[in-house]
């Protein structure tokens, strides 16, 4: 928030304060979305103070017009800010208006004549289901020390077999792991149960009887060779090395695995609502995503296997 801290007399830095509380504690919002959305009101407030030549006050708020925030979103662009990075200034400004209407303090009518931009929808890349099983098999072949590899093994799986993102894996404990369900802390310090099938388990138990390190219940259960945490740099390097190894594209990453594990689902006729839950999304309309991912791979299945394809 340095660009708001000289930009807002000290009412206004007080509201911005109580916002990002808000939205930490109360909405729960992820570290990075906090940060990303203090920047964005921090700079707004700067370009306001810029044209006012002063610190914007709740009066200058009060005067504000879709004309102001359009301006604003214009030099945004103008440096070479994409779509998906206007869409996420826009909600942050909404969300912080949002509050301060909420609280009595202020309402305003200007953001709602600002359209959000659109944002082009990129499809998640699956790996097949071949692709994914040679991936976590040849993880012991590219480790000497057979407790790394069980442990790089054990975290894949997970990325995979339960549709963890590398975050959630790596910040397992002992106490998150129960026989047949992992209890997994998601964005937002959500907490979700998930099924833990057989053979991800098998990995994860073979990784404790092979690691060197004695763990608690609630210390994290992946380790460097040092003893500390795991870094997720270690898995994306052991993923860009199962890429070269088995010739996989660029976009085979410890995410794409994530990716792999709804699709894949999606595929066998799982759930719609179902993947919502085990993905921890918090809309549906996040996973909906994967409808369409199954349906550009059988439409090109269809092309490649029928006569007249």
């Amino acid at each position: 928030m340095t660009d708001s801290a000289f930009a807002t007399d000290d009412f206004v830095r007080s509201q911005i304060d109580a916002w990002l509380r808000d939205l930490g504690s109360v909405r729960r919002l992820a570290p990075k979305t906090l940060e990303a959305y203090g920047r964005d009101l921090g700079q707004f407030m700067a370009f306001l103070s810029g044209h006012m030549g002063g610190p914007v006050s709740l009066a200058a708020l009060k005067e504000l017009r879709g004309a102001d925030i359009r301006a604003f979103m214009a030099q945004r662009r103008s440096e070479s800010l994409g779509s998906r990075s206007l869409a996420r200034v826009l909600s942050a400004l909404k969300s912080f208006f949002s509050f301060l209407e909420r609280e009595g303090t202020l309402a305003t009518e200007a953001l709602n004549v600002i359209r959000t931009p659109k944002v082009p929808h990129s499809l998640p890349k699956a790996l097949t289901v071949v692709e994914a099983k040679r991936t976590i098999d040849a993880t012991n072949e590219l480790e000497d020390r057979p407790w790394v590899a069980a442990r790089d093994m054990a975290v894949i799986s997970l990325c995979y077999g339960a549709g963890l993102r590398i975050s959630e894996a790596l910040a397992l404990t002992r106490a998150d792991l129960e026989t047949d369900t992992l209890r997994v802390t998601g964005k937002g310090g959500k907490v979700r149960m998930v099924p833990l099938i057989a053979a991800v388990r098998q990995t994860i138990d073979t990784y404790l009887e092979l690691a060197p390190f004695k763990l608690g219940a609630d210390d994290n259960l992946f380790r460097g060779v040092r003893g500390g945490v795991l870094s997720p740099r270690l898995i994306q390097l052991r993923m860009a090395q199962l890429r070269s190894a088995l010739g996989l594209p660029p976009s085979a990453t410890p995410h794409a695995l994530r990716h792999s594990f709804a699709t894949h689902l999606l595929g066998k006729g799982g759930d719609l609502r179902a993947i919502q839950e085990l993905l921890g999304h918090a809309s549906l309309s996040t996973t909906q995503i994967y409808t369409a991912v199954d349906t550009e791979r059988l439409l090109e299945s269809y092309t490649n296997a029928h006569p007249r394809g």
